[in-house]
């Protein structure tokens, strides 16, 4: 194995260690403890090919620290039927991106909304997905919002009945919202995670 795909193999094992305990190996040691190493020194090679490289960066103390670089994961060449299956082709790689990128246009304006509940089940939209939302307090009609009526979140279509707006939801077991005193929008929505990871419940606002 060439020293290029070996420094990937590690990397793909930085990784899976960062996800497990959302922090870099807090030294040298522990660094090589983790890709296996025999010694400190390997480690240190390795840390200095990643940082040459844009993948890691030297911080304060002599931490070793991600960079956006760290997270890109590769983009296949061939894309996936959701059909009919298609012939199995050779597997390749286009290019990098991290989920981030792909997702968020404008960071300083983005949050994450945890959504409960199925009322825009057949916009795609289902319970415990997290809806990316960009912040702004105009919208337009046919949009799907966040908004705020009468001090609670909730997150659907915005219309109008004529210059009176009407929060419609995407499941027919739930009535529109006609707002009665005041409403605001929080926020567009512009795309959702989901994982089908299992787990544990983790706190969030109804939507």
């Amino acid at each position: 194995m060439g020293k290029a795909n070996a420094d990937h193999e590690h990397l793909l094992k930085l990784r899976d260690q960062y996800m497990a305990d959302r922090a870099m190996p807090s030294s040298l040691a522990r660094m090589a403890e983790v890709l296996g190493f025999s010694s400190a020194n390997a480690a240190l090679k390795l840390r200095d090919r990643l940082c040459a490289a844009g993948i890691l960066r030297k911080g304060p103390g002599g931490k070793v620290l991600p960079t956006e670089r760290f997270f890109s994961l590769p983009v296949m060449d061939a894309s996936v039927r959701a059909g009919m299956p298609d012939a199995v082709e050779p597997q390749s790689w286009s290019d990098v991106m991290t989920l981030e990128s792909f997702l968020v246009k404008r960071p300083s304006k983005t949050v994450l909304l945890k959504v409960r509940g199925d009322s825009m089940r057949d916009a795609g939209i289902l319970d415990g997905d997290l809806a990316i939302i960009e912040r702004t307090k105009q919208a337009q009609e046919g949009q799907i919002v966040v908004a705020v009526v009468d001090g609670a979140y909730t997150l659907k279509e915005l219309r109008y009945e004529g210059k009176w707006p009407v929060l419609m939801p995407h499941n027919p077991e739930y009535k529109p919202i006609r707002p009665q005193s005041n409403m605001e929008i929080y926020g567009i929505f512009r795309g959702l995670a989901r994982s089908h990871w299992p787990t544990k419940a983790q706190g969030g606002k109804t939507l």
